[in-house]
């Protein structure tokens, strides 16, 4: 994604929050200037090819004729003239908090016609300054969640989602290990262990003592680079221009390459421990390497392995590097061989054109089998009736989305496609669809989509009882920064998902993340099985599968935990072993 597909996009989406303030009667131009939006942030192109190239524009999906008219005007003068006109009647300072769950455009309006609030600055100072409480409709309890909404939001906001962490620090890192001075570089700190939200982006660089000054200057002046904040010969500091992240390369000879990277990837736990360790055996431990204690001999500095060998140490893998008991288990040489990305054999959470998704079916099915050839399967999953917003499917679209997999198939000579669908799970439990449909999928996701601030154990469970439902979606229900996660009795869930043969799932969307990695070391523990899924809505989000991976290796996850590593053979056998077991009375 290029930072002009992020700035298009969030024009478009600014203008559908417009569209949303004016009111019911441009709910349909809000929603198509969102669905536009998704397609341009979405885009593996640069947006800026359409310039000139109408036709090829408007045949995008979600991006018809007038909304190209837009973008096309953007590109060329860097602005929207209806956008300008919009921003004269909304009070345009308090749109981005339409993306806080909660502050809807009725909470807007009031508070910018009645209490005449038209900044989010100002919106902190009148909650805290009391300036709500008494106000008819904003009781105590309404105002707690406006505040925890914008404390979300604004810690979100202080710090970079690892997804967008590692677009930005993986584009800079390629570009620097193409500098003739480098001799190799990786990621580290926080980024390279996996951690949801990082503070900035670390890289370790090797290089020799001769050419570390030059291979600095080369560094600030990347068109990568916004700005430098520090330039000296073994450490250079600059912001990004796309993210405005900041960027912090330590440069370091051959000798001290493994022992910077396991310094500067941490944890600052981990590396204590390690340091501890060290000094009982006589030794000094620090970013330079490991040296004698008394005579400051070098002893091993070289590779990471070769620092945990020297440590008694079985290698620890980055992701597992956060003093949660990786390094008493590594003394005994029994972690766990994690699951990789090269285990996953499908993608079975997945949407397309027929509910919220970009792409058609047979579309989606190209383009995976060819970026991703060690896919045996792909689960389409499009919505049920309930989401609306999302063009949920009725059974008899259903029947028809049958007729279309079967014939892609058969184009494609394999049963590559499966029947899906992620159903949702309804106030009291029950789903949406009827049980003489449901036993005709494939598989199925059943999912929470509405109740966000109700206890939903129950129904989750109820859902897990159900014959036919074979994996529960985004069981926390949480989106990063907009909307904390609904509360789950989580040792009740897991032990249910045990008992009846009912997987859990990892949602690899960036704002998700859903499971967590501390919920998949308890489900691993608990022998749920697991389904690392990408919930794609388009081509570009097929690649969060890496993500989601990360996120079951930071949950000490084995290859055998997670169901989509398997056959589809071994798949069929684990739904219809649930579909044989007694049934709850």
């Amino acid at each position: 994604m290029t930072t002009q597909n992020v700035v298009v996009a969030g024009v478009l989406h600014r203008m559908a929050s417009c569209y949303k303030y004016l009111g019911a009667k441009e709910r349909f131009r809000a929603i198509a200037y969102d669905v536009a939006s998704r397609t341009v942030n979405n885009l593996q192109c640069d947006v800026a090819i359409y310039k000139d190239d109408k036709k090829s524009l408007d045949e995008l999906n979600g991006i018809g004729s007038s909304i190209a008219d837009k973008i096309i005007e953007f590109l060329k003068t860097g602005k929207i003239l209806k956008f300008e006109e919009l921003k004269k009647t909304v009070p345009e300072g308090l749109l981005d908090l339409m993306d806080i769950v909660g502050f809807g455009p009725a909470l807007i309006k009031v508070l910018y016609e009645k209490l005449r609030i038209r900044t989010r600055d100002q919106l902190v100072k009148a909650l805290e300054a009391g300036r709500l409480e008494g106000v008819r409709g904003f009781g105590s309890k309404k105002i707690e969640n406006m505040k925890k909404g914008l404390q979300l939001s604004s810690e979100a906001q202080s710090r970079l989602f690892i997804w967008d962490a590692l677009k930005g620090g993986n584009e800079i890192l390629d570009a620097i290990r193409h500098l003739p001075e480098v001799k190799k570089a990786e990621l580290a700190g926080s980024l390279r262990r996996g951690k949801e939200i990082v503070a900035d982006i670390d890289i370790v660089v090797m290089a020799t003592a001769e050419d570390r000054q030059r291979l600095a200057t080369k560094i600030t002046k990347l068109p990568q680079v916004a700005g430098i904040l520090a330039a000296g010969d073994t450490k250079v500091s600059v912001r990004l221009a796309a993210s405005q992240a900041q960027v912090d390369v330590r440069i370091v000879t051959a000798e001290a390459y493994g022992a910077a990277l396991l310094y500067f990837t941490g944890s600052r736990e981990h590396n204590i421990r390690l340091r501890t360790i060290a000094r009982e055996k006589g030794w000094k431990l620090n970013e330079y390497g490991l040296f004698d204690l008394k005579t400051e001999k070098y002893l091993a500095g070289k590779t990471e392995a070769d620092m945990y060998k020297w440590l008694g140490l079985q290698y620890i893998p980055p992701e597992l590097r956060e003093e949660r008991g990786e390094i008493e288990v590594a003394a005994k040489h029994r972690l766990p061989v994690l699951v990789t990305a090269s285990d996953i054999k499908g993608d079975m959470h997945l949407h397309s054109k027929w509910s919220d998704g970009q792409e058609d079916i047979e579309t989606m099915a190209q383009y995976v089998r060819k970026t991703f050839p060690g896919y045996e399967y792909l689960v389409i999953t499009d919505h049920s009736p309930s989401e609306r917003i999302a063009h949920g499917l009725t059974a008899d679209d259903f029947v028809r989305q049958f007729v279309e997999i079967d014939k892609i198939n058969h184009r494609l000579g394999t049963d590559f496609l499966k029947k899906g669908v992620e159903v949702d799970i309804l106030m009291d439990g029950s789903l949406d669809l009827p049980d003489r449909l449901l036993r005709q999928f494939d598989w199925v996701v059943a999912s929470v989509h509405s109740g966000f601030t109700h206890d939903n154990t129950q129904r989750l469970l109820k859902a897990c009882d159900h014959p036919f439902v074979n994996c529960i979606g985004h069981p926390g229900g949480r989106l990063l920064g907009t909307r904390e996660a609904y509360t789950v009795n989580w040792e009740q869930l897991m032990e249910k998902a045990a008992a009846t043969g009912t997987a859990l799932e990892i949602n690899a969307q960036p704002e998700r993340m859903d499971l967590s990695d501390e919920l998949v070391k308890m489900a691993v523990a608990k022998k749920v099985q697991l389904v690392i899924d990408t919930d794609a809505h388009a081509l570009s989000q097929f690649d969060c599968m890496q993500l989601g991976v990360t996120i079951a290796r930071r949950g000490w996850c084995k290859k055998e935990a997670v169901l989509n590593t398997c056959s589809w053979r071994e798949i069929s056998q684990f739904r219809n072993k649930k579909q044989k077991m007694p049934r709850n009375k």
